[in-house]
């Protein structure tokens, strides 16, 4: 994998997102970053902040959405348009230049809705296929994709879909033609031994440690399906997996958390 050209793929969310200073502070980190680069972000505690203040209500489980009807109209406003839009901009002004995209646009990511078993998670898509060309034509242009948390069923259909697991799956399509860099950047340095210490930062988690860590209950909410998806892009050929703050991207002296296979 050394013979091939580099590609860093960096999903943000968490509190970055709803702080206005913080989003400015990574989207400059971001827009320095040299070669080519893909940005997913989430948006969940912006929709639900909108979903409380229209009385919608919030439905969540194991750190995952369920989407009814009015809940996707919601998601997508905030997600593909409110977010993502100013995000693209902001890169615009940092002379980045950015393209917006949702899985529907140039059907670069199609998914199937969820079966329902114990759990309706309604309009819920699990990713089935990326198409990466015009996301490579668009790389090898300079041109960085920024990715929303939808996609689409091919049957004009959007879903909402965890923007981890876009991140991961994106990760995965183009392990095979660029040396794949896989980081997710939210508030925290790292995966945490302790929720309430900001310092308790696991730095190398591997597949062994992180089953103790779920038997020790030690993994909680959202964090679950991040570390599961860290460990799937690493199954399939990404070579590298991180988690913590923006720093982690371009400070050497960083602390942050390493996912590894052994």
């Amino acid at each position: 994998m050394d013979n091939l050209k580099p590609l860093k793929i960096i999903k943000i969310g968490g509190n970055v997102i709803d702080d206005a200073a913080a989003l400015s502070s990574f989207l400059n980190l971001f827009s320095s970053i040299e070669g080519p680069k893909i940005l997913v972000h989430g948006g969940g505690k912006s929709a639900t902040a909108l979903a409380q203040q229209t009385g919608l209500e919030v439905q969540m489980v194991d750190g995952r959405r369920i989407t009814d009807a009015a809940t996707l109209e919601l998601i997508t406003m905030v997600y593909a348009g409110k977010i993502n839009k100013t995000i693209v901009a902001q890169l615009q002004a940092l002379d980045c230049n950015a393209l917006g995209f949702t899985g529907a646009d140039a059907n670069t990511i199609t998914s199937i809705k969820r079966p329902v078993s114990s759990i309706d998670y309604g309009f819920v898509g699990d990713v089935k296929n990326v198409e990466t060309s015009i996301l490579e034509v668009l790389l090898n242009q300079g041109v960085s994709p920024v990715f929303c948390a939808i996609t689409h069923d091919d049957n004009g259909q959007l879903l909402n879909t965890n923007a981890d697991t876009i991140a991961s799956e994106l990760a995965i399509a183009f392990a095979t033609k660029f040396n794949v860099e896989l980081y997710y950047c939210f508030e925290k340095k790292g995966v945490l031994k302790n929720i309430n210490d900001d310092d308790s930062v696991l730095q190398t988690i591997t597949k062994s440690s992180y089953k103790k860590l779920l038997d020790a209950q030690l993994i909680f909410s959202g964090m679950l399906p991040k570390l599961n998806n860290c460990f799937h892009a690493l199954d399939h050929k990404v070579s590298k997996v991180c988690i913590g703050k923006p720093e982690m991207l371009l400070d050497s002296k960083a602390i942050f958390t390493t996912l590894t296979i052994l």
